[in-house]
């Protein structure tokens, strides 16, 4: 099965921007973050096809997910 990961900001540094992953079926958002050695309390948005979605979301054929880190300012 055929994902599109898409990377924002900060997690782009020494990674990648977006890429075509193969996954297995029933792999998780999770997964992903794990792969992409993604720091999990640094996530703040996680969409998939463009809508909010959790960690614990189960990808599909075709989906798109797109991760974005805390944003901080003052």
């Amino acid at each position: 099965m055929r994902v599109t990961v898409k990377l924002f900001a900060t997690f782009r540094k020494g990674r990648f921007d977006a890429e075509v992953r193969e996954v297995p079926p029933g792999t998780t958002v999770s997964r992903i973050v794990e792969e992409a050695d993604l720091p999990e309390k640094e996530i703040g948005i996680v969409l998939v096809n463009s809508r909010h979605a959790h960690l614990s979301r189960v990808l599909a054929d075709g989906d798109t997910l797109a991760i974005f880190p805390l944003v901080g300012g003052g």
